[in-house]
């Protein structure tokens, strides 16, 4: 195939003629270098000259500079100029790892490898490069083959878990904006192209038996592999919300396990879901909106859903939806909420079930506008019109009268009785709040388990997976939460796993296998802050406990984190003053992405999130929404806990912690964390990792302190470190000498130990020179190489391989040749023979003799 004609090749390499303009510069190494500089990272440099430990230097900027030698970076010579994995770089600094990364994003080439693992830059715009066709470039290529592309690693995933029988992860990881979200979708497609479903041959038997197929609808047929594509709209949908950094931010995190049989192809598919931001339901900052499809059902793509819904004004005065921007750029609501409308046909969503979700959002929306007035001299609430009320009861199907009675007057236990308590402005407010974040964050659950439940292809065997983690990357804001807090912890904890996979696991592999090897500190131990969190008399902890003391407030829990941290946990800090828009903080935390101020603000309302059980009640008991009844099938109300535990019948519903406690919001969080680092903790992962190029959103424009504090954060430049340093590639003996048997066909037999074997065929190429001892590594059951090495024995074996069959089509050439010869030569022989009696033939004819004797013959005959 000519990859060269397909559009979008020119966005993962540059042209022939780019190369050798690129590497034709000018280069002297004793000159040319590396200077700091604040707007741009690094500026190239010319040295003029050198004095001691001073150095004098012309800028590219003909700017001429005086600074110490060891401020001064070595630049790398022409021929790395946008080089495709940066472990090749002679001078591994951070002047060259910037300088490459912005040459290649001049260039709109976003994909390049660190090592092992892939590092992309956000575009900020659609690029020509996850077409069908540029996917099937990459399908069964080895890495070094192709240009770098989330394909490549997404490949490299799907032939490991077939060749190893492992199950795979990839960790889609970056701060907010990064292109998390949209590469996580590529990844999923790839996914889904490339192990063509069995399920499609099951479908048809079914239909067989059925006389039917699995259909939307609308009666068209859908794969397995449309539906887990199809997920991703309606996640979006319901999870992601302009935010200040990204027009399509996902505000909640997702693990999608897809499911392959030994063969490769998929199986099914499932998906977990975490940390949802419910907070963003009833409250956004400047710059922001709520979710997509507040605005979507208001689009009006579907003609009488918002009648049907009484949203009858427009969307400036919903509250819940308009207290920040309402427009995304680049984004037509009314497509997308066409797009949404398909994607539940294609998961099989019904229209009762679509009708009844919309409902419930449609009365979230409604609740945003509901007037309640404080009763003067009265420590009593109550409706201020009942418009809204009723549209919101109407959309939950149930009773206005008590929909309304639940919120000021709700029943509460005093003593052994239960009684109806009065509740002011402020406290009904709050339940509005409550049971709005409360409802969108079950309906959001009930999503992902229908989805779950249309991917969950019965009777297909599932013998691998690949796991794709989408999370919230890391949050640093002018005001920052509960929510930052855990979003910033898990990153912590994916950062971990990410250090402890690449630097920890690897050193002590090789002290394992016996390799002469100096451990290397990389600096980069996540555990203090991670036990700051976590541990007892964490942060956590902490806020869990004060959740139950009676009358913990917020700043007696600041008050009592200080006490316990500031001084004695290097982590914990004094927050700095506020600048511009910043918000007070109670302490600060130093993360691995920087120092982060917390302000403590509704934690433990946050952490505690109690509902008003009288109105989950009513919306329980609700004839005129099923969905209502499936969402809150699981919450047991205390009233019912109550009369459960009087009758002998308590199943513990509501969740229970210790000592009968209820489960804190962080207890919850912290379990499902718990249970996804097990579950990572047990796959081969691989790692994209997202890099925010500008925080204006601007396509070609790329921050160099911003980018450079990404790579330093997210362990990129570590990583190469190691990769150079360590040895990332490796085999087993057995399968060393199988594999490479054909370049070393006498060693590969000389022992029955494949150790010996191993060792037998390295010394015969080291002997040809096609290794040198700083290649690899001899271990107690695997041999280790430096990165690259591998191919390059792949392209030596390739060579051997074109190099024997090219020695066996020859001999079969000169066979079938001898053969064709051999006949040839009995046809030339028979040809002379018959031309030979053919001449005598007509030179006998004219003899005289003969010719009398031709007439005499007869007589002689007669005689």
């Amino acid at each position: 195939m000519d990859y060269e004609n397909d559009p979008g090749w020119q966005f993962l390499r540059p042209s022939r003629e780019q190369i050798i303009q690129d590497q034709s510069r000018p280069y002297d190494s004793k000159k040319n270098c590396w200077v700091p500089d604040e707007e741009e990272g690094y500026l190239a440099a010319e040295i003029k000259s050198t004095q001691g430990d001073t150095i004098t230097v012309i800028t590219g900027k003909m700017n001429e500079k005086t600074l110490k030698k060891d401020l001064i970076q070595e630049m790398n010579p022409p021929k790395f100029e946008k080089t495709e994995d940066m472990a090749n770089l002679t001078f591994l600094n951070d002047a060259s790892v910037l300088h490459n990364l912005r040459a290649r994003y001049s260039s709109m080439l976003i994909y390049t490898y660190s090592g092992l693992f892939c590092v992309v830059i956000n575009p900020y715009k659609r690029l020509p490069i996850y077409s069908e066709t540029v996917a099937r470039m990459y399908i069964g290529k080895r890495r070094n083959e192709m240009p770098p592309h989330l394909f490549a690693v997404s490949d490299e995933a799907y032939r490991n878990m077939l060749q190893d029988h492992e199950n795979q992860s990839m960790l889609i990881t970056g701060e907010s904006g990064a292109g998390k979200t949209e590469n996580t979708k590529k990844v999923i497609a790839y996914f889904a192209s490339v192990g063509a479903s069995q399920a499609e041959a099951a479908e048809a038997l079914a239909a067989k038996k059925a006389g039917g197929a699995a259909a939307t609808p609308a009666g068209k047929r859908v794969t397995l592999e449309d539906q887990i594509v199809r997920t991703n709209p309606v996640l979006e949908a319901f999870g992601n919300a302009r935010t200040v950094r990204n027009n399509n931010s996902s505000r909640f995190g997702k693990f999608i396990r897809i499911m392959f049989n030994k063969f490769g192809k998929v199986a099914s598919c499932d998906i977990e879901h975490y940390l949802l931001e419910k907070s963003r339901v009833i409250r956004q900052a400047p710059g922001e909106r709520c979710y997509h499809i507040f605005y979507q059902m208001h689009s009006g793509f579907i003609p009488d859903l918002k009648q049907k819904l009484g949203l009858d004004k427009p969307a400036k005065e919903y509250y819940f939806m308009a207290q920040a921007e309402l427009t995304v750029d680049g984004m037509d609501d009314k497509e997308e909420h066409g797009i949404t409308e398909e994607s539940f046909d294609v998961l099989l969503f019904s229209p009762e079930e679509k009708l009844d979700c919309y409902r419930i959002i449609g009365a979230i929306m409604h609740m945003g506008i509901m007037k309640f007035k404080q009763r003067p001299r009265e420590e009593q609430a109550e409706t201020d019109g009942t418009e809204e009320h009723q549209k919101a009861a109407d959309c939950f199907g149930v009773d206005m009268e008590n929909f309304v009675r639940s919120f000021v007057k709700p029943r509460v236990r005093v003593g052994n009785e239960w009684v109806n308590k009065g509740q002011n402005l402020e406290q009904v407010n709050w339940a509005v709040g409550a049971i709005a974040k409360a409802l969108y964050a079950r309906v959001f659950h009930w999503i992902v388990q229908k989805c779950n439940v249309t991917l969950d292809q019965k009777g297909l065997s599932r013998d691998y997976f690949i796991g794709v983690l989408d999370i919230a990357g890391f949050e640093i804001f002018d005001f920052n939460s509960f929510e930052q807090l855990w979003i910033n912890f898990v990153n912590e904890k994916l950062q971990q796993f990410f250090n402890h996979h690449m630097f920890v696991l690897e050193q002590e592999e090789y002290k394992r296998e016996g390799i002469e090897w100096t451990f290397i500190d990389f600096g980069l131990d996540l555990a203090a802050c991670i036990e700051l969190i976590e541990k007892p008399l964490g942060i956590i902890s902490m806020l869990d406990e004060e959740c139950i003391v009676p009358k913990a407030t917020d700043l007696t829990l600041a008050q009592k984190l200080n006490e316990q941290h500031l001084g004695k946990h290097p982590n914990f800090q004094k927050p700095p003053p506020p600048k511009g828009k910043q918000a007070e903080a109670h302490f600060a935390m130093k993360h691995y992405a920087g120092l982060v101020r917390y302000n403590c603000m509704k934690w433990l309302e946050k952490n505690k999130d109690p509902l008003n059980d009288t109105l989950v009640a009513v919306l329980k008991a609700s004839p005129g929404n099923n969905l209502l009844n499936l969402v809150w099938q699981d919450y047991q109300t205390q009233e019912e806990a109550a009369e459960a535990q009087k009758a002998g019948t308590d199943q513990g519903a509501k969740k229970k912690g210790k000592s009968g406690s209820f489960l804190t919001v962080s207890m919850v969080y912290r379990e499902s964390l718990n249970k996804l680092m097990t579950m990572l903790n047990a796959t081969h992962p691989h790692f994209i990792r997202c890099i925010i190029p500008n925080e204006k959103k601007t396509s070609g424009l790329l921050d160099a302190a911003l980018v450079l504090n990404q790579l330093t954060c997210n362990g990129v430049l570590e990583g190469i470190r190691i990769c150079r340093k360590g040895f990332p590639n490796r085999t087993l003996h057995a399968d060393f000498r199988q594999r490479y048997a054909i370049l070393c066909a006498v060693e590969s037999k000389s022992s029955d130990d494949p150790k010996k074997c191993s060792q037998n065929m390295l010394n015969r190429l080291l002997k040809e020179a096609i290794l040198t001892e700083e290649n690899f590594r001899m271990g107690d059951t695997k041999v280790f190489f430096k990165a690259g090495v591998l191919a390059k024995l792949e392209d030596f074996r390739d060579e051997k391989l074109k190099t024997v069959m090219t020695a066996f089509q020859s001999h079969i050439r000169w066979y079938l040749g001898q053969t064709q010869k051999r006949r040839l030569g009995q046809q030339k022989a028979g040809t002379v023979l018959l031309q030979r009696n053919i001449r005598s033939w007509c030179s006998l004819r004219m003899w005289p003799w003969f010719q009398l004797y031709t007439k005499v013959r007869p007589m002689i005959y007669a005689l």
